[in-house]
């Protein structure tokens, strides 16, 4: 909870900041539009912690985007599949690709890191062959289906503002990763297994299904990601759609409280750490003095920094615990 707060403060601080600096920070149309971005990276964000959880790692967040956001309008426009089929392969794929990843993980013992780092460059070589390159998109058509991206929820007695369907989809995503993190006996083992693995193997954990399950949950979570944010831009171009995205979602997850040892995480602070995010790239965008080239640096530095107060706190907490053990 304290470090949820942390996050939280933080976050404040930044929107505070900003509002003061940007004067169009406030206006219906850019908390609409960063409420949807925050929700799209919030997704993303939700399935990688699953796999930090558990001590791992996922590098191929942001080509499973590419490859179900060009591979759904490819399927749709050029091979015309119908509607149920498309989703039902984008599903089937992404959640394919995650089962993939944590069987070779576990059962050939390879590490994590490698084998996504190999998924990061097969799925976006195999996107960009499929498509030949060329820009993939809806159109006109399938306007029903961009619904689920593009939609808008009225909110009472607020004038001019309304809530993007993506923030719905979140909470919903949200609201069961936090049920199956702390209220089942599953979420209990990802959370041992990430503390302790052999431990939890020897208490009676079936890990490799638990790790195995932890990468599908992030495959799908990719995948539902690279559908929202292809229907909400209505096009892709495989060279670079979804590019950094992995990154974005780790760093999102790691300041909303997951440590990359394993072990910790909660899904609301998850969320408010992609927030995070997003609000600092809308505050480069919005303050005129700052450069907009140096959005990566500023980003980088503010993250670095969160992750080190934390570690600072944390050590400073222990400290203190020690001492009073001592005296006690």
């Amino acid at each position: 909870m304290k470090k949820i707060l942390g996050i939280l403060g933080l976050l404040i601080v930044v929107c505070v900041v900003t509002a003061l600096l940007g004067d169009r920070f406030l206006t219906a149309y850019n908390v609409e539009n960063l409420i949807r971005r925050t929700s799209l990276f919030g997704i993303l964000s939700i399935g990688v912690a699953f796999v930090i959880i558990t001590s791992g790692i996922d590098l191929s967040i942001g080509s499973i985007v590419c490859l179900v956001g060009c591979g759904l309008p490819w399927l749709l426009t050029v091979k015309g599949v119908s509607v149920p089929v498309a989703l039902v392969a984008v599903v089937l794929i992404s959640g394919g690709l995650g089962l993939l990843h944590g069987t070779i993980i576990t059962k050939l013992k390879i590490q994590p890191f490698v084998v996504t780092l190999c998924g990061l460059l097969i799925y976006r070589g195999l996107t960009r062959g499929i498509t030949q390159d060329q820009t993939m998109g809806f159109g006109n058509e399938f306007k029903g289906l961009r619904i689920l991206a593009t939609g808008k929820v009225p909110v009472p007695f607020m004038d001019n503002f309304s809530l993007p369907a993506p923030f719905i989809i979140l909470i919903v995503v949200g609201i069961i990763a936090a049920v199956f993190l702390n209220k089942t006996i599953y979420g209990r083992y990802l959370m041992a297994l990430g503390r302790n693995e052999q431990a939890a193997r020897f208490s009676g954990i079936n890990t490799d299904r638990m790790i195995i399950l932890a990468y599908v949950i992030c495959g799908l979570t990719s995948g539902l990601g690279g559908l929202l944010f292809v229907l909400d831009v209505n096009s892709a171009q495989p060279v670079d759609f979804g590019n950094f995205y992995e990154l974005y979602a780790i760093a999102a997850a790691v300041l909303g409280g997951c440590s990359l040892r394993g072990g910790e995480g909660t899904i609301c602070g998850v969320i408010i750490g992609a927030a995070l995010m997003q609000v600092l790239q809308n505050m480069i965008q919005l303050v005129d003095w700052l450069p907009k080239s140096t959005e990566f640096a500023i980003i980088g530095v503010v993250i670095l920094g969160g992750v080190m107060a934390d570690e600072l706190i944390k050590r400073f907490a222990a400290k203190r615990r020690a001492q009073k053990n001592a005296q006690g």
